[in-house]
């Protein structure tokens, strides 16, 4: 059978929007059934309304759990809400007001009453607060109501505490918790208003669009953007920067077009990703195709997901960059091009991105900061300068204003689309041809995620190994050099594995949704050895699991 992928969504693919909504009021989740009970990943809850794990009463009880919390770390200031384009977005939103409102909470609405990228509402939240002492009780923190960029069924419920970015885990449990409780009770416990009886013209707003778009000079340079007269051609992928993109180009007067302004909750001009689905990540081929045809009509062609926290950079001479890729570029431009930068500010990366960073980062002299998965990571080191890139192979990023200041503690994928713009302007190269003189010095990466079958007992025993678990000393043929189960850059718990030789790696972790594992791996010495370190990583970990 042929497969669709890279191919247009046809009828068949689409969802039944008021089927999806109406799931969201009628469907109550059964909280005997792991699957649908609140959970809290990397990036919030998520789940759809249509398999019970994303409905009404998970959003009233989560967003009561977040209030309980609030006024257990003693935050009495305002709380930035902002939705994404889901279909579930704007009901969950509206849950939320009914809740917060109930509470007292003083909240901010977007001003336009439309879609706000997760990047604005950091941005919103880190513009209050500046000033502010860690622990005063009027710091404001936020809610962004998104899945990302996970197909067009589901939603999200992420909360953002005042520092601006993804909770952690100790804030993400404790509200999980606190939410499932209050599901089991039956909602008691939860004071919620009618919408209906709500004024929504009477409630504080915040102009996200404005506030965000405004400041960009301050990050980017916009006029070398602008006296070099680079052609942008911006995807929002039906996602919540459509706004935000016409906005720039009105504001700061670049040559800029957004290539598909149409916002669509099925997501029907979107090609089908690697596995036939919806999915708007713009970091992959398959979702980027009709993108990537579009190649050579701009100086740099950009994509974002639906809440624009991710990137993917598409440019003339090699279409759609591997996202490691980009990340490296960036690096190198950003630390020879930002003289205001803290000189023993950090390069932050994730430990499963490309070992090219790592070489980048010692040619600049500049100090590795190696992290589990997971942009929360990073947020300590962005908001006090000792962290001026931070990094995630999965098209995600931020950095420093121009001037060493913290922008954001949570992902920005406009910002990444509008810096390609800027390395063209000033470098007269595209990202991607830096990236080729990067693989000229320090080796051409061949990089893959692969997932594997794994039980949950297996899962369970990979998320706990150590070091001493593996045996083996060589890895496709070199001397291993580490064995990672907690990450160098802050000793935290990786939850797997990691194994390291000169030239390539491998990693491990267990699925939290799908029972497999995920096994990364990277050489800088072709497919070929890549090949084979995939090969024998399966062994190391077949054989660590007990066969």
């Amino acid at each position: 059978m042929t497969s669709r992928a890279g191919l247009p969504a046809e009828e068949s693919d689409l969802i039944d929007v008021d089927a999806l909504i109406a799931a969201y009021y009628d469907r109550h989740p059964d909280p005997s059934d792991p699957a649908q009970r609140v959970v809290f990943g990397t990036s919030g809850h998520r789940g759809s309304s249509l398999s019970g794990s994303f409905n009404e009463n998970h959003i009233l009880a989560t967003t009561q759990a977040i209030v309980d919390y609030r006024r257990q770390q003693g935050i009495e200031g305002p709380l930035f809400l902002g939705r994404d384009t889901h279909a579930l977005s704007l009901p969950a939103e509206r849950s939320a007001i009914e809740v917060l409102v109930a509470n007292g909470v003083d909240i901010r609405v977007d001003a336009r009453d439309s879609w706000v990228p997760t990047p604005a509402l950091s941005h919103a939240i880190l513009t209050y607060n500046k000033g502010l002492d860690a622990d005063a009780a009027g710091r404001a923190d936020g809610i962004v109501v998104t899945p990302s960029h996970n197909p067009p069924r589901d939603g999200g419920f992420k909360y953002n505490p005042p520092h601006g970015g993804p909770a952690d885990t100790d804030a993400t449990s404790w509200i999980a918790n606190r939410a499932n409780e209050l599901i089991e009770g039956g909602l008691d416990g939860v004071k919620a208003q009618s919408f209906a009886d709500i004024d929504w013209d009477a409630l504080p707003n915040y102009d996200f669009r404005d506030a965000y778009v405004r400041d960009l000079p301050t990050i980017i340079d916009i006029e070398a953007i602008k006296k070099a007269g680079v052609r942008i051609g911006a995807d929002p992928l039906g996602g919540a920067s459509v706004d935000y993109w016409a906005l720039i180009k009105e504001m700061h007067g670049i040559e800029l077009t957004v290539v598909n302004p149409e916002v669509d909750p099925t997501w029907r001009f979107m090609t089908l990703d690697w596995d036939e689905k919806i999915r708007m990540d713009p970091s992959s081929p398959n979702a980027m195709a009709s993108l990537v045809a579009k190649k050579g009509d701009f100086d740099v062609l950009t994509g974002n997901d639906a809440d624009a926290d991710r990137h993917g950079i598409v440019t003339p001479d090699a279409g759609l960059m591997n996202p490691n890729h980009y990340l490296a570029v960036a690096i190198d431009y950003l630390f020879s091009h930002r003289a205001d930068w803290p000189r023993d500010a950090a390069v932050g990366k994730t430990l499963v991105s490309s070992m090219i960073i790592d070489r980048v980062a010692e040619s600049l002299g500049r100090r590795l900061l190696e992290v589990p998965v997971g942009f929360k990571w990073f947020v300590p080191g962005l908001l006090d300068g000792s962290v001026a890139f931070g990094g995630e192979e999965s098209a995600g990023a931020s950095f420093l204003r121009r001037d060493g200041s913290v922008w954001s503690t949570d992902k920005d994928g406009i910002l990444l689309c509008l810096l390609a713009a800027e390395i063209i302007a000033v470098t007269g190269k595209t990202p991607s041809e830096r990236y080729a003189e990067l693989e000229q010095a320090f080796g051409a990466s061949a990089y893959q995620r692969v997932d594997a079958p794994a039980t949950p007992e297996q899962k369970a025993k990979l998320g706990k190994l150590t070091p001493e678990s593996v045996t083996a000393t060589t890895l496709a043929g070199e001397e291993i050099t580490a064995k990672l189960s907690h990450a160098p850059g802050n000793g935290a718990a990786i939850g797997g594995l990691k194994v390291q030789t000169e030239h390539a790696w491998f990693a491990a972790r267990p699925s939290g949704t799908e029972d497999v594992y995920k096994l990364y791996a990277e050489s800088l010495k072709g497919p070929e050895h890549l090949a084979e370190v995939q090969e024998e990583a399966r062994a190391v970990v077949a054989e660590a699991l007990g066969g």
